[in-house]
Order: structure tokens, then sequence, then C-alpha cells
């Protein structure tokens, strides 16, 4: 059973030239380009905690390959390979055809080509790895926002966030409509990989939001040695988040929720023009949240300049 659902996924693969042997040796060959370098990046999603159990399988295949995706778009890199590694409680034909419908989906978009991996029975888990290129010395990181640089976000925050709670409400809270579009932005986040391969040469530092605002600034100003400020007015809003929530609870979603696969990044002042006509040329929102300063930590302000402090600056996945 378990080659023939390997033979199955290898006959739906398309092609690259530069995958030397693909899917079904011991091993993947693939071809680096002599002037690039090899960006890589792995991510795990498990059932009930990355999604809920009930998601479609098509929309949880396009995530599990999106979220690597995200990663490689925070680094610059032009996607081009990826292992799966996929454990589930029985075999179901129905199931494994929609995930694949979703992976396949998403990685025919990036041109990433599905080189090998692996299958197993037991608790559903599907742990993707992603490998990218970019060329020597131009790859984004974390550690290299500077003093006086602006911080910037793309699209809209706390969509997922919102969702979720919508789908798994609190102790006291009762269930409510779920907007269709913030369903949506949970179970089929949009990787910015063409964002991020622009933003070389215009961006210091660069990160995915994935914990939440404030946790994966944070990130950025740990490696960099500097303190980071966010306005939460500026947070950029979709109108469904506007409408489904308060002000102090959107604020709680966007700078802490996470599962937002936006790209925050630090530019210096000098560069906002040209900012600005890369979000015009892409077709993203680009938008100024705050700015980097020296010192240490990240910190929020309120509307009237106070200061704002959350239970948690994002998910941590061994907190209790």
């Amino acid at each position: 059973m378990e080659f023939d659902l390997i033979e199955r996924i290898r006959r739906r693969v398309p092609a690259r030239t530069d995958v030397v042997l693909g899917i079904g040796d011991d091993a993947a060959i693939v071809q680096v380009p002599a002037d690039r370098q090899l960006v890589i990046a792995t991510d795990t999603l498990n059932a009930g905690v990355h999604f809920p159990a009930a998601t479609a399988p098509t929309d949880i295949g396009w995530k599990a390959l999106a979220v690597n995706l995200s990663d490689l778009a925070a680094m610059g890199a032009q996607p081009a390979w990826c292992t799966l590694s996929l454990s589930v409680p029985h075999s179901n034909a129905a199931w494994l055809d929609g995930f694949h419908d979703g992976f396949l989906e998403i990685s025919a978009l990036h041109g990433v080509a599905l080189v090998g991996g692996d299958t197993t029975s037991g608790p559903m888990s599907i742990c993707v790895t992603v490998h990218g290129l970019v060329a020597p010395g131009e790859a984004l990181r974390r550690d290299a926002a500077r003093v006086g640089d602006d911080v910037w976000v793309s699209g809209t925050l706390g969509d997922a966030a919102a969702a979720l709670r919508r789908l798994l409400p609190g102790p006291g809270e009762e269930c409510a409509p779920l907007p269709c579009a913030l369903r949506a932005r949970l179970d089929r986040p949009t990787p910015r990989v063409g964002l991020g391969i622009a933003l070389a040469g215009l961006a210091n530092a660069c990160i995915d939001v994935s914990d939440g605002l404030l946790a994966d600034l944070g990130h950025i100003c740990s490696a960099s040695g500097v303190a980071g400020v966010v306005q939460l007015a500026d947070l950029p809003t979709s109108p469904e988040m506007r409408s489904a929530y308060s002000a102090g609870e959107r604020a709680v979603l966007q700078a802490t929720g996470g599962d937002d696969y936006e790209l925050c990044f630090t530019a210096p002042r000098s560069r906002r023009d040209k900012i600005e006509q890369l979000a015009v040329h892409a077709g993203t929102a680009l938008t100024r949240i705050g700015h980097i300063h020296a010192g240490s930590g990240i910190s929020a302000r309120s509307a009237d300049g106070e200061s704002w402090l959350p239970a948690s600056a994002g998910y941590q996945h061994f907190a209790g």
C-alpha cells in the first residue's frame, strides 16, 4: 500500500530540468546552479495544532507547502524543490488525493518540484522541507536591522487568528459566523515569494509572521541587537476583520495572533519611496507600522501613545 501511494504521488509530480533523480530512489539528486546558494527550510504541521481537525484535505495540502514557501520568501529565495513526509492514521485514497490536489496546486504556482519524502502510518503529521536558491550574499536575514530603520509589513494582519478564534471559541465565548475571507486566510495563506525576492537590496532584515507580529519582530530585534516599536493604530486591517472585532480585540489578534504568513521587514527611511513603488508593482499592500531604535526588546503603543502590553507576544509551542 505504501509503495502504491508513492507511485500515485510520483505520477502527478511535474518535472524540472534540474532534478537529476526524483521520487522513487533512496534519495533525490538535484543540480544546484554554480552561481547560487542553497536555502533550506522545514516546517511540521500537526492536526489540532496548526489546523482544525475538520479542515478540508486540499487546504491542508496547500498550507503544508505554503508555510514553508513563506520561510523562503522571508529569505528572498527562489523556490526550487521540496520533500514531503506524511503521517496519516490510515490509508484513505480520497483524502490523499485531495491533500495532493492542494499541495500540487501551490507547488505549480511557484515552480516547485516534489523530489522525495516518506509516508508512514500514525497520528496525522505533515513535515515539508523546501529548497530555494539565492545569489551569494543577497539572502535576507534577521540580523541586519539598523537603528533608524522603518518597520514594514505586507498584506493585512490578524485574519487567520480571527478565524481560529471563531472556530475554537474560548471558555464563555459563543460560536459566531465566520466570514469566508477570514477562513481563507487561515486555510490558504499566501506566501509572499515574489515580494521577498524583490526586497533584496531594499530591506535590511526580514522575517515571516507565523507566531505573531510582536514575537517575530522581536526575533529580528534580538538577532540584530536593537529595539523596535510598533504603532497599533497603523496595523493593516481587512474590512472583514474590522467588522468582526472591536479595536481592543483586533489589537490582540493582529499583534500576537500569528498564522499571517506576511512579511515583516525593516528598511532605511531613505528607501520609503522605493518600497511604496514596489507595493504598487507587486500588487501587495506594504504598510509602515513602526521603527527600530537603540536598545533591546520590542514594544507596542496604542493610538494615544500609551504603552500596550499583551499577555503574550505570540504563540509558543511549549508554554504549557
